[in-house]
């Protein structure tokens, strides 16, 4: 059977990075890539160190708002699906390429397969979230990294068939572990031993693109007790250097700012953090599973189970609150919420069960 496969963004490199493979034992897979994340250290990087096969078709489709960029996605994947005629098409997470893969697969009457169905942050003025809610009611295989989450779809009440197979990023968060946790170059090249720094990420439009949340970020960095590594995405250079903000950071004498980097390299940093500050939702996973503590720098999450286990805090854009969070002990226990590193090979399964001639599941 053929599978289309829709990619755009760094967490949708990492978890096609688990399941092309096996999923390419079985069946075809083509692999578009949408091009929202554009910039190499976003995107060409992953597909090199995580040995993701190439892209068969790049749409380079990047910037302007969420609705004109998944209007051209949409418009672009709508011939190309009718040319290739995949017998199913396969989306990961809630970027705006998840959204138009979905809708332009469930347009021509062809199967959605959606991974990581069901998160929920339960706040509809985040862009993500218009994305997993409308997705999962397009999909006809919602696979989902956690019970929780199936829960979420089941109130819902979504038409599909809803899979726990566990989180994909489990299995590549375990196959990188042993190589992070013994890199001390890169560790060493931001001046920092192991368990005494801070590693903060922000790219969140919410946090970003508001200008006064902007400031109040900038605050909360400025008193993060240092060290700190802060590696920059694109976006939220572009918005600290046009509100006269990027030097005020550069000034911060423990703040080591860094491009964007790679996944070995992040992953090296985070294995060994003090602490994570982010408003990413898969770095908030990823921390939890490399047993890092973890402080979201908003005010929800979909990630409700790393809250409930104590070794996620929310608090926004409070400093005073991240900094009480930094300073209180951090759970003696860490339960397997997501699985036991083998998702993909779960993943691959329900595809082909989904696939099997006769009635569907």
């Amino acid at each position: 059977m053929r599978i289309a496969t829709v990619v755009g963004n760094r967490p949708q490199f990492v978890k096609a990075a688990a399941i092309s493979g096996p999923l390419r034992t079985e069946h075809e897979e083509v692999l578009i890539h949408t091009g929202q994340h554009h910039d190499d250290t976003l995107s060409r990087v992953f597909f090199d160190e995580l040995g993701l096969a190439r892209p068969d078709r790049e749409l380079q489709i990047a910037g302007a708002s969420n609705t004109s960029q998944t209007a051209r996605m949409m418009t672009a994947l709508e011939p190309l699906l009718g040319e290739l005629e995949p017998d199913a098409v396969l989306v990961y997470g809630d970027t705006n390429s998840t959204l138009a893969g979905a809708i332009a697969a469930a347009q021509a009457q062809l199967p959605v397969v959606h991974v990581e169905a069901g998160m929920r942050s339960f706040d509809r003025t985040m862009p993500e979230e218009l994305n997993r809610v409308l997705t999962d009611h397009c999909s006809e295989l919602l696979l989902c990294s956690s019970d929780a989450a199936a829960e979420n779809l089941r109130r819902e009440s979504v038409l599909g068939h809803v899979a726990v197979v566990g989180d994909v990023m489990v299995d590549v968060a375990e196959r990188w572990r042993p190589r992070a946790l013994a890199d001390q170059a890169t560790r060493a090249e931001y001046g920092v031993s192991d368990g005494e720094y801070l590693l903060v990420t922000a790219h969140r439009a919410g946090n970003v693109d508001d200008p006064t949340r902007l400031v109040a970020l900038v605050e909360l960095i400025e008193a993060l007790p240092g060290p700190v590594v802060f590696p920059v995405h694109p976006r939220t250079r572009v918005r600290l250097e046009q509100a006269g903000l990027y030097s005020r950071l550069e000034d911060v004498q423990e703040l080591r700012l860094a491009g964007p980097l790679g996944y070995a390299e992040f992953t090296a940093l985070l294995c060994r953090a003090r602490a994570v500050l982010t408003d990413s939702g898969g770095v908030q996973k990823e921390a939890y599973l490399a047993g890092v503590p973890c402080v979201t720098l908003r005010a929800n999450t979909e990630w409700t189970e790393t809250v409930l286990t104590g070794w996620n805090a929310l608090v926004d854009l409070d400093a005073v609150a991240a900094l009480a969070a930094l300073e209180a002990p951090h759970p003696a226990e860490r339960p397997s919420l997501y699985g036991d590193g083998h998702a993909a090979e779960r993943c691959v399964q329900a595809i082909g069960a989904l696939l099997m001639p006769g009635p569907r599941l």
